[in-house]
């Protein structure tokens, strides 16, 4: 009964561990990860940045592949307004082995990524931001107390991507802050897979 009752505390820890995370106005911390060129990434590196689309994604999800050309259009539309896209792939490789580093080089040359696609060896990074979805989006704008999250949740409200009336809440929100203004939409529910996380 006491090993019962101790893999049943064991697992709420992880579920709450994993339930951590940011919320709208927090300050999210920096990383420095690994992206497929080899070289380390961090957002210190922009400095001309004026905010960041972090994006939680990676190869295998049916959703991820689904939103892949539009992340892709996020980051053409608005790299060169001072908001790049930075992917990071949470997932456990050892899962899904789609998701290996090997297999994220192979993607992000055959689709030709014009933004860097991290890997998050640790999760550590994925679990601050608290990311539980593949895609889940953070937008966050730099300021002077540091980078400050302005919206969480969903690229839109069209999974299948073929509603042209579709509510386009990343840009939406990335064109509010890039008119000093606050987004009308801080956060929605991320649709996709669930993060593949690493047994403790």
């Amino acid at each position: 009964m006491k090993k019962l009752a101790l893999i049943a505390l064991l697992a709420l820890f992880s579920v709450s561990a994993f339930a951590q995370g940011y919320k709208v106005g927090d300050k999210a911390i920096d990383f420095k990860l690994k992206n497929v060129n080899g070289k380390t990434v961090s957002l210190a590196d922009y400095k001309s940045a004026k905010g960041f689309i972090v994006v939680f994604t990676c190869n295998h999800c049916p959703y991820a592949k689904a939103y892949e050309s539009r992340i892709m259009d996020l980051d053409k539309v608005y790299s060169a307004k001072g908001y790049p896209v930075i992917a990071i792939n949470p997932n456990d490789p050892t899962t899904y082995p789609e998701d290996s580093f090997d297999n994220m080089k192979k993607r992000s040359s055959e689709k030709k990524y014009t933004f860097p696609y991290l890997v998050d060896d640790t999760q550590a990074i994925t679990k601050a931001y608290g990311a539980t979805k593949t895609p889940h989006v953070f937008v966050l704008e730099k300021t002077l107390n540091g980078n400050i999250v302005e919206y969480i949740g969903a690229i839109d409200n069209d999974t299948e991507g073929g509603d042209a009336n579709k509510i386009k809440y990343v840009e939406n929100a990335v064109n509010a802050l890039l008119m000093n203004k606050k987004p009308e939409t801080t956060m929605t529910k991320a649709v996709g897979c669930g993060i593949k996380w690493k047994s403790i």
